[in-house]
């Protein structure tokens, strides 16, 4: 069966019509747990609704719709509707409106798809409001601990559990949210690279092999406060400038090992002008594609900052934020992947992702494979995030292209065995 290819152009007008609701000048207002986000959410609704489906939010806040199809398990598309504050246009939201483009070629062809399609919004991907990325994909995937992160609060003080209950979600409650795994064989997401590599190269659409891995933590410098004018400089134990110097030997050390480092909040007690700081906070955020060299570039990091804070009489502290392990995708989704790439643009790329996506969870439990769409510029996480409408339009081509193989029998879904079931029947037994 020849699988229909979703509309591009009004995929693209979807994306935009969410940008006028959600965005402006200012960029993305989609924050996770907010009434922005929320109004996301209601126009995906509204989209949905016209395909005769209504969506379902499970216990991690994730929302799901259903076109149910000849057989399961059921194929997942989708990615995340939310947003960091400022962000751009297509963060998240590409993958999740091509998934709906997916689902709507095919209820408009009045054909069922050769397996029943799942779209997923995941909850709160960014984790910009309280620090925590992937919070609904990981609680699918079973790495959340509700525990752990009850205690994360926002910058006005809002407990993550009051906001999550705010929009209908029990933080001790969201693990249940892997109940939804039973159903499904495969996930697939289509994103911006974030990056400038496919846009340098000429490349309109390529094949994602894995992410990264990330570790990330806050490293608490304390010094002694003093007075800026009467404390000698010989006689300073400045915290601020142990992060800074910190800072730039991390950096080193990360261009040493090829592997990523970035500083991006530096914080001073007490913080003015006429003081020497006491006490710093700088958090580290530090990649690499391969487990070992990230092990490494960790250790090397607070070896660089115990130095720093000794040279200048300090102590230091680390404190973990938040990890996880470089993922590689499954080897023959990527190669489905290749295959769609080659066959709607004439070119093929495999690129690793520096970026974190809901991919890299569901990959632990789940065939998962993703396609990148070139960034103009590589910028991402800010209003000037583009690309332009030729190559959107030829990765969400690609992206219903890959669905439609992996549908049809590609890949780990190829080998699973089918059961037909009805959705209202799974549903019950859900329940």
């Amino acid at each position: 069966m020849d699988a229909p290819l979703p509309d591009a152009a009004r995929v693209i007008a979807d994306l935009r019509e969410l940008d006028r609701r959600t965005g402006g000048a200012g960029g993305a207002r989609r924050v996770a747990w907010t009434e922005a986000w929320a109004e996301a959410r209601g126009f995906l609704g509204e989209l949905l609704g016209e395909l005769g489906l209504a969506p379902e939010q499970d216990e991690a806040g994730n929302l799901w719709a259903y076109l149910e199809g000849e057989a399961e398990p059921a194929l997942a598309l989708g990615s995340h509707l939310d947003s960091v504050p400022g962000g751009g246009w297509l963060d998240g939201a590409l993958g999740v409106m091509a998934a709906a483009g997916v689902l709507r070629a095919w209820a408009e062809a009045g054909k069922r798809p050769p397996r029943t399609l799942a779209l997923v919004d995941w909850a709160d991907e960014e984790g910009a409001r309280f620090g925590r990325s992937l919070l609904g994909s990981s609680a699918f995937a079973g790495t959340l601990d509700p525990a752990e992160a009850a205690g994360l609060r926002d910058a006005d003080g809002v407990a993550l559990p009051d906001a999550l209950a705010a929009h209908g979600v029990e933080l001790a409650r969201a693990p249940r949210a892997a109940g939804r795994r039973e159903r499904l064989g495969a996930y697939l997401e289509l994103h911006i690279e974030q990056g400038p590599v496919l846009e340098a190269e000429g490349v309109p659409a390529a094949a994602v092999r894995g992410c990264v891995g990330i570790e990330r933590h806050r490293f608490a410098f304390r010094g002694q406060a003093a007075h800026a004018g009467t404390t000698p400089m010989e006689r300073r134990r400045d915290a601020g400038l142990a992060a800074a110097d910190a800072a730039l030997r991390i950096e080193r050390l990360a261009r040493e090992r090829g592997g990523m480092a970035t500083t991006g909040a530096l914080a001073l007690r007490p913080g003015i002008a006429t003081a020497v700081p006491g006490e710093a906070a700088l958090t580290v955020d530090l990649r690499h594609a391969d487990a070992d060299a990230l092990a490494a570039m960790l250790a090397g990091a607070e070896a660089a900052a115990r130095r720093a804070a000794s040279e200048r009489g300090c102590e230091l502290r680390r404190e973990p934020i938040w990890r996880i392990e470089p993922v590689r995708f499954d080897g023959e989704l990527v190669a489905a992947a290749r295959e769609a790439c080659r066959e709607v643009t004439g070119a093929e790329r495999v690129l690793v992702s520096g970026a974190l996506h809901d991919a890299a969870e569901v990959a632990r439990v789940l065939p998962a494979a993703m396609v990148f769409c070139p960034s103009s510029g590589g910028i991402s996480h800010a209003p000037e995030e583009d690309t332009p409408e030729q190559e959107l339009a030829a990765g969400i081509e690609v992206f219903g292209h890959l669905a439609g193989l992996v549908a049809a029998g590609a890949g780990p879904l190829g080998r699973a065995r089918a059961a037909r079931r009805p959705i209202r029947e799974t549903r019950e037994e859900d329940r």
